[in-house]
């Protein structure tokens, strides 16, 4: 009597098995190609045209093209903008370096500390003080009010003013991101320094805050880039010729009868450097720690 002979299904299953690679490694290129031409699209095109007219003369910038220049002038216009007004821009550069390293200090013991009791502590406060957190968020800052006060104590148009005014617009983001980090960190931590005889605020800056790297590099990127390149506040809250930010040099080669393109597009590429260095070498620290805390 003859047996049937029965076909194996495993060619079948991993003919698919090799269907449904060959489907992930095909989506996951689309998914890079369709990035890589967003990036191109959204930030490529307008660096390559801010690039081509710093190169140009002032006729030719005057088009607002995208055309290649038919002569380099790149050096001469950098001279010309590190030499206008009286070397501005280096003073800009110093103020901007000074507001937003000074900032960018406080952001990070502020918003630690801020993080670290807000998710440590929990009680029947805690929901008010995560209001006045998301309030600061959402509420935007009064100017008038904001300028009187600073008048009064005396800190209107004066570095220690604005470097406040800059944390204090900061530091509900920053409080957010240190305290949904902080749930990563274990509470058994806290309780072995502490049964070890380690004070609280050693606790905190001993070991708490080295832990703290991740997102306190999340914090550097986004706040440095952010205060390095804010416009309004030092225009209303630093007034000044001698005052003046980086961002606020732009209208050294901009009036109402006549704009020198060419040495604006030179200004910002100038300023355009230091936060991109900054962005290449943080990168991949930013995602790290702004995803850090999500799971918990």
């Amino acid at each position: 009597m003859n047996k049937a002979v029965t076909q194996s299904p495993v060619p079948s299953i991993a003919s698919d098995t090799k269907k449904g690679l060959n489907g992930k490694k095909l989506r996951k290129v689309l998914t890079e190609c369709i990035a890589v031409l967003s990036t191109l699209v959204v930030f490529g095109i307008p660096f390559y045209f801010i690039l081509v007219n710093a190169a140009k003369d002032t006729q030719e910038s005057a088009l607002l093209n995208m055309s290649w220049p038919s002569s380099f002038h790149l050096v001469e216009n950098m001279k010309a903008v590190l030499a206008a007004q009286d070397g501005m821009i280096i003073r800009a550069f110093f103020n901007s370096t000074l507001i937003t390293g000074f900032a960018i200090l406080l952001l990070i013991i502020l918003g630690a500390m801020s993080g670290y009791v807000l998710q440590r502590k929990v009680s029947k406060a805690s929901r008010f003080f995560d209001f006045l957190i998301l309030a600061g968020l959402i509420i935007p800052p009064a100017i008038v009010p904001t300028i009187w006060v600073l008048d009064g104590i005396g800190l209107f148009k004066t570095m220690p003013g604005i470097i406040l005014v800059l944390v204090a617009l900061n530091l509900p983001f920053t409080v957010l991101l240190y305290k949904g980090f902080m749930a990563t960190i274990p509470r058994e931590i806290d309780e072995a320094a502490l049964i070890d005889g380690c004070s609280r605020f050693r606790l905190f800056f001993s070991i708490i805050l080295p832990l703290l790297k991740p997102v306190s590099a999340t914090v550097i990127v986004l706040t440095a880039v952010g205060i390095y390149n804010d416009f309004v506040n030092p225009l209303y809250f630093y007034p000044g010729a001698k005052n003046a930010t980086i961002q606020l040099t732009l209208y050294n080669f901009s009036s109402m009868y006549n704009t020198q393109w060419n040495l604006l597009f030179t200004n910002i590429v100038l300023i355009s450097i230091p936060p991109l260095v900054l962005f290449i070498f943080f990168n991949k620290k930013i995602v790290a720690g702004m995803t850090a805390g999500s799971v918990k």
